[in-house]
């Protein structure tokens, strides 16, 4: 009903048929759309914004994405784009640092064995310079999808708005990857198995120096949890906070949030004054979710459309290009044959599902056990890590476990090469 409301009501200014149009141009979208396009399959990406550019987007490229990259013929060139190199996950406490994921553990099985950090955004032009080399891609910005075409069951293809009015896009395959507030998800009538996790996260910037760390750390303090991250010029700051506290945080005002960085940062307090507005800071609300069932017929959800991650671990970017991987490895050779059996759509998911919903209980475990615990501590009762992370930090046998999860991923995805 919704969808010939739409076309009775505006204009279709034209009609464009392709093989597979991708919703979202996110880490998932661009990358798919880029493996079509080297095999000669029309591509059509939509985007609903102008550009790619947005504030504190996930940016961690890990060492699973980095040999995707690899089998690409792409690594080199995308290492000469400036970024920084994070080798290792540590934790400060009140004990002392914890040396948790030294990625150097990768070397044997790993040709990049670190994680690189840069804005997602040069991330995503690089792939779509890359996929724009091959005739049958094309990107279209400024693209709201409204509406799926459904005939007898099947989705066929969606219609947008543009700057200059309503298009359709028909394909045999359609694919969502518009991310964790899915526009298609909705469209799709597809509902979510929602988890809870215990915290949101406060992110802003302070100025770096030339005589700071480059090191990417978490410092645990009084109730408090403050990540850095290296951003050449700037530091990223995130502010641990329990889920839905975000108001309280603001009624005690700047000058309490101010107090928290320079008594777990020290070595930042006089740039806490950098914070004069709350203008400054962006809120993320921590959530998790996954499809039961990611596809309909003719329409296939990946990524945070499908699986909403947790930033814990900053793995999200790297499932949703391993899904993209897995997704042009199954259907390639059904789009470039016309036909698409449901099977293969299912097959997709199968090949995702475990490593997905497997990195989603290890980041349950490390916010239930670690930063929830953290976030309750008083002075009284200081801290300390679970005895696993701290065997982990501790043992060569058990030091290599965390970087292949969150390296790696349970059953890495690699690039057809056929």
């Amino acid at each position: 009903m919704q969808n010939q409301t739409i076309s009775t009501v505006h204009e279709i200014l034209d009609s464009v048929e392709t093989s597979c149009c991708i919703v979202g141009g996110g880490p998932a979208g661009v990358m798919l759309a880029l493996l079509l396009a080297r095999q000669d399959i029309p591509v059509i990406l939509l985007e609903a914004h102008a550009d790619f550019d947005r504030e504190f987007r996930g940016d961690t490229i890990h060492p699973s994405v980095m040999t995707i990259l690899d089998e690409l013929g792409l690594a080199e060139d995308f290492l000469q784009l400036q970024h920084t190199e994070m080798r290792e996950m540590v934790f400060q406490t009140s004990q002392g640092e914890v040396h948790l994921a030294n990625f150097a553990h990768l070397a044997k099985t790993a040709k990049y064995p670190f994680v690189a950090l840069l804005p997602q955004v040069d991330f995503l032009n690089f792939i779509t310079r890359e996929a724009s080399r091959y005739p049958c891609f094309q990107l279209v910005f400024n693209a709201q999808v409204d509406s799926l075409i459904e005939e007898d069951g099947v989705v066929r293809g969606v219609r947008y708005r543009g700057k200059d009015g309503w298009h359709e896009v028909r394909a045999p395959l359609t694919i969502g990857a518009d991310g964790r507030f899915s526009r298609m998800r909705k469209l799709a009538g597809m509902e979510p198995i929602k988890a809870s996790p215990p915290m949101d996260i406060l992110w802003f910037r302070l100025s770096r120096q030339s005589g700071d760390s480059s090191e990417t750390l978490a410092r645990f303090g009084v109730r408090a949890i403050l990540v850095l991250l290296n951003r050449f010029d700037y530091w990223q700051v995130g502010y641990v906070i329990p889920k839905g506290q975000y108001q309280q945080v603001r009624a005690a005002g700047l000058e309490h949030l101010r107090a928290v960085v320079a008594e777990t940062l020290p070595e930042l307090a006089e740039r806490a004054q950098e914070l004069r507005d709350w203008k400054q800071v962006s809120v993320l609300s921590v959530e998790a979710s996954r499809l039961p069932q990611w596809y309909r017929p003719g329409l296939l959800l990946i990524g945070d459309a499908a699986h909403v991650m947790s930033p814990v671990g900053g793995v999200g970017i790297n499932y949703a290009i391993q899904d993209a991987v897995a997704t042009a490895n199954i259907l390639a050779p059904d789009l470039q044959c016309g036909q698409l059996p449901l099977k293969h759509l299912a097959a997709v998911q199968r090949r995702r599902e475990i490593p997905t919903r497997f990195i989603q209980l290890v980041q349950t475990f490390l916010q239930n056990r670690v930063f929830a615990l953290a976030l309750a501590q008083d002075q009284d009762h200081p801290f300390t890590l679970p005895l696993p992370l701290r065997l982990m930090g501790r043992f060569p046998v058990l030091s290599g476990l965390l970087p292949r999860l969150m390296g790696l991923g349970l059953w890495p995805v690699h690039v057809n090469q056929k």
